[in-house]
């Protein structure tokens, strides 16, 4: 075998295990182009035709699949389900106390801990509140006007 064609195969290789260990696509497109290369080597081809496939055919690669690449990797905030609670109501099971950091709430047939929306809230046990954010793992909370109809899922 000659030494560029162990060149070829080493650098498809390389890029075949880099891209399997990278989180995201980095070297995929010069897999194409390093088994051109290989398979012109191994034809006998000389070595300028080997490096323009190699390199014509990883810029092929990356620009046919550099924007699929993109629209796959795109990140958005991930929903956790959680958020069907925002605007239901729920019941203080554990007196809210914002000052000693104390208070649950159950809403939709799960027990969540619970901040009052007032800086320095209290809420008493056994009153209706409505689910007004989430804050970590914590629900943000604010006493039921009476007389007001909620989303009952307690």
């Amino acid at each position: 075998m000659e030494v560029i064609t162990g060149v070829w195969l080493g650098v498809t290789i390389l890029a075949a295990v880099v891209e399997a260990l990278a989180p995201a696509l980095v070297s995929i497109w010069f897999v194409p182009g390093g088994l051109a290369a290989l398979i012109c080597s191994l034809a006998g081809g000389p070595v300028w035709l080997q490096a323009a496939l190699f390199l014509a055919l990883s810029c092929l690669a990356l620009l046919f699949t550099r924007p699929l690449a993109r629209r796959l990797q795109k990140g958005g905030p991930a929903s956790t389900n959680a958020d069907r609670v925002l605007g239901r109501t729920g019941v203080v099971t554990q007196e809210v106390d914002n000052l000693l950091g104390t208070g649950r709430v159950a809403v939709m047939g799960n027990s969540w801990a619970a901040r009052s929306v007032a800086l320095e809230g209290r809420i008493a046990e056994n009153t209706r509140v409505r689910i007004e954010r989430i804050e970590g793992v914590k629900l943000i909370v604010s006493p039921e006007s009476a007389g007001k109809e909620g989303k009952e899922q307690a």
